[in-house]
C-alpha cells in the first residue's frame, strides 16, 4: 500500500457499505424474509458462519463460565484482522466513527484532542473496569450499552418494533463528546477499542515514517483523529488506528503504509507518546 493517496474516500466508500447492510438488513429479513443475513456489528451472522465482537465474546465467557465453541469460532475473524492490521474496526466500520466523519464534515473537528493526550493510557483502565464490572454484576454490560451495537439494535428495533429504545440516546451523547473532543470517546472511553488496542499492539501493518522525506511540517498530527504524532514514529502506537488520514495529509510522501514481518519495539512493549521512536523490522 505504499504511496497511496486518498485511502480517505475509500475509507469512506466502506464505513457507508458497511452501515448500508445493517440498515437493509433488517427489512430484508422482516419484509422478504431473507435470513442469509442477520444480525448487527455486535453479533453477524452470514450463512453459518457467525462473527462475534471478541469484547462481547469474552462477557459472554465470564458471566456464563461456559466455552462456547460456536462462540470462540465467530471470535477469531475480528481477533485476527486486528492481530493483523490493528484497531481498523473502530476507524473503517464502526458506525460510531463513521457518523463522527460525517459530523466533521458538516461542522468541523473537535479541537480538544491535543489538549487531552496525557489521557491516552486511560481506555486501558476503562477496558479492565467494564471486564470486572460485567463479572461483579454478572451481567454483560457493553452489550447491552455498545454504542456500534446500539445503532444496529435501534435500527432493527425500528424495523421490527416500529420503536426506538431510550438507551439509543447513548450515542447520541457519544457522537456530541465526540464533536466536542475529538474522538474523546473512541481514544479514551470505548473498551472495545481499548481490547483491539491490546490484541493489534504487534500488528504487521503500520504506518511507517520516512524521516528523510519529512519536512516537520505538522500537518499529519492535525490530521490525525487519534491526537498521535505519524512524523515522531507514533503510527506504531497501539492507538493508531491505521485510518489513513495522516498518509492522505502529507504532502510530501514521508507516510505510508508497510507490512512489516516482525517489530521491535521500545522497552516497555508499546511505542510511548512522547515523540521518541519505536523501530520495525522487515
Amino acid at each position: 500500500m505504499a504511496g497511496v493517496r486518498k485511502i480517505g474516500g475509500f475509507k469512506l466508500l466502506v464505513q457507508s457499505a458497511g452501515l448500508a447492510l445493517i440498515v437493509i438488513n433488517p427489512f430484508l429479513n422482516y419484509y422478504l424474509h431473507f435470513s442469509f443475513v442477520q444480525g448487527w456489528y455486535q453479533s453477524l451472522g452470514i450463512g453459518g458462519l457467525w462473527i462475534v465482537s471478541p469484547l462481547e465474546g469474552i462477557e459472554s465467557i465470564l458471566v456464563s463460565k461456559t466455552f462456547y465453541l460456536p462462540l470462540l469460532i465467530g471470535m477469531f475473524p475480528p481477533i485476527l484482522l486486528a492481530a493483523l492490521i490493528g484497531r481498523v474496526f473502530c476507524s473503517w466500520i464502526c458506525p460510531v466513527a463513521y457518523l463522527s466523519d460525517l459530523l466533521d464534515r458538516l461542522f468541523g473537528r473537535g479541537t480538544a484532542h491535543k489538549k487531552m493526550r496525557a489521557g491516552a493510557s486511560l481506555i486501558w483502565f476503562i477496558l479492565a473496569g467494564e471486564v470486572f464490572l460485567s463479572m461483579i454484576l454478572a451481567a454483560p454490560v457493553f452489550v447491552f450499552l455498545s454504542p456500534p451495537g446500539l445503532v444496529g439494535r435501534e435500527i432493527m428495533t425500528a424495523v421490527f418494533f416500529h420503536s426506538l429504545a431510550v438507551e439509543g440516546v447513548l450515542v447520541l451523547v457519544v457522537l456530541a463528546v465526540n464533536l466536542a473532543a475529538d474522538r474523546f470517546f473512541c481514544r479514551h472511553l470505548c473498551p472495545l477499542g481499548g481490547l483491539l488496542s491490546l490484541i493489534g499492539v504487534k500488528r504487521r501493518l503500520v504506518v511507517e515514517s520516512k524521516r528523510e522525506k519529512c519536512k516537520d511540517c505538522g500537518m499529519c498530527a492535525k490530521a490525525c483523529p487519534q491526537g498521535l504524532a505519524p512524523d515522531q514514529g507514533q503510527g506504531l502506537s497501539p492507538h493508531c488506528w491505521n485510518c489513513g488520514a495522516c498518509v492522505d495529509a502529507c504532502g510530501f510522501e514521508a507516510l505510508e503504509f508497510v507490512w512489516v514481518k516482525s517489530r521491535r519495539l521500545v522497552p516497555g512493549g508499546t511505542p510511548p507518546l512522547d515523540g521518541s521512536r519505536g523501530s520495525v523490522e522487515d
